[in-house]
């Protein structure tokens, strides 16, 4: 299944320094966002950070949500997560995407200019009509 986005580069940096995002292969189910950050970010082991990724963007309508989870490889090899789990990015929102991050690593982590920080899914949405009872199928 593929959905148009569109996409609004919100800094100059996106297409020329740093990638937009980004499947890295194939078989990705996320597109890969990237640090749109001028230079390096220390990011202290137990310290929190929100990093930029330079883009917007507009999904096609209220029937889509795109969700930004950590990457898998920063997590595991450095405790680098997302501070709010996951990220929800509603169809009306048009602001800049950013990712908070924070260390839950042994060390010290330098998020590098460009560095892939997370990753967008985009899914549709099925909105609930609650229905109040008295009891619950078993």
């Amino acid at each position: 299944m593929e959905i148009n986005v569109k996409i609004k580069y919100v800094s100059d940096m996106i297409g020329q320094e740093i990638k937009p995002p980004f499947y890295a292969t194939e078989g990705s189910a996320g597109m890969d966002l990237s640090a749109a950050v001028e230079g390096d970010i220390l990011l202290p082991k137990g310290e929190m950070a929100v990093i930029p990724t330079g883009i917007a963007i507009s999904l096609p309508n209220s029937g889509y949500v795109a969700y930004i989870y950590a990457r898998s490889g920063l997590g595991i090899k450095h405790g680098i997560c997302l501070s709010n789990g996951v990220g929800v990015i509603d169809s009306d929102y048009r602001g800049e995407i950013r990712v908070g991050l924070i260390n839950l690593g042994p060390e010290d982590y330098v998020i590098k200019k460009g560095e892939r920080i997370a990753q967008m899914v985009f899914a549709p949405v099925a909105r609930a009509n609650l229905i109040a009872c008295d009891s619950l199928d078993e």
